[in-house]
């Protein structure tokens, strides 16, 4: 009894393992080819179960998503003989696997072959601009020429589509962009030492005019404050004379009083005369008499 059960477990394992060996799945990122000892014998482009000749034949397989491309950057001489660098990159999908199988086997030799290609194109095409239609709308029109130029031969000989190409950078070489700082700075230095002369002429211009405007708007108030002091002090000396002589008694009532308030101050002041000074004649009499008497 041992014996045909030891035998059929053996079947079973056996079929197991065959059926492990002939089933495979296709994911539905996925699409591969069956190869049958290297040679391709069908294109599976749907997602689910499927089954192979077990230990004959074997499966490849390719994405089916939009990848990546980005080759180094290329130098390129423009039409204007400028020399830039320009780091293009492109977006691709494998729509044709079996021609991608036989043209380029696999992603990293594609990426070789196909990053050659379109280097050549971004030379060939960009290379009959000038640096300015790279800086200007012209620069999207230049690379739909360069994608359907890439497109083309990419879909005849690697069975791609080429979904996308851009130009992400355009920077001068190192040398020659040092050269063009050192030109712009030397020019903008320039520009500003002249600025800065044109500045200090204005600033004299300015700083002249506003100084003789000053000498003569002081000379003219100077001139109408000696007319205007002359003016007062001639007023003021008829208004004395005036008042001298329509009343004596009372300006020199008033004068008295004004020699009285600033000499007899709130400091204790002392005065030394004799009772019948002059100084004094309003003390004794209001209308100024001198006492005779004493």
């Amino acid at each position: 009894m041992r014996t045909p059960t030891a035998i059929f477990g053996l079947i079973v394992i056996a079929l197991g393992v065959v059926a492990f060996a002939a089933l495979f799945t296709v994911d539905q990122r996925e699409q591969v080819i069956v190869l049958q000892l290297g040679d391709p014998k069908r294109v599976i482009r749907e997602p689910g179960l499927n089954v192979k000749i077990p230990f004959v034949q074997n499966v490849v397989s390719f994405d089916k998503r939009i990848l990546d491309m980005d080759p180094p950057a290329e130098q390129v001489l423009l039409s204007d003989q400028k020399r830039i660098n320009v780091d293009a990159f492109a977006r691709y999908r494998i729509i044709d696997p079996l021609r991608f199988y036989q043209s380029a086997n696999n992603e990293t030799r594609l990426r070789d072959r196909l990053g050659a290609t379109l280097n050549s194109s971004v030379r060939n095409v960009v290379g009959l601009h000038p640096l300015t239609d790279l800086l200007s709308p012209e620069r999207d029109n230049i690379m739909r020429r360069i994608h359907v130029e890439v497109n083309t031969v990419a879909e005849d000989q690697f069975g791609i589509e080429i979904v996308d190409v851009r130009i992400g950078r355009t920077d001068l070489p190192e040398e020659i962009a040092n050269n063009v700082f050192d030109r712009m700075r030397s020019e903008r230095e320039r520009e500003a030492n002249l600025l800065r002369a044109e500045g200090d002429e204005i600033k004299q211009r300015i700083t002249a005019t506003a100084d003789k405007k000053k000498t003569v708007i002081l000379a003219d108030a100077n001139q109408k404050s000696e007319v205007l002091r002359g003016d007062g002090e001639a007023a003021q000396t008829r208004i004395l004379g005036e008042a001298h002589n329509t009343g004596f008694e009372f300006y020199s009532f008033l004068r008295s009083l004004e020699s009285y308030r600033k000499s007899m101050g709130p400091d204790d002041t002392t005065l030394v005369l004799s009772p019948d000074s002059d100084f004094f004649r309003f003390f004794g009499d209001i209308a100024g008499e001198q006492s005779t008497g004493q």
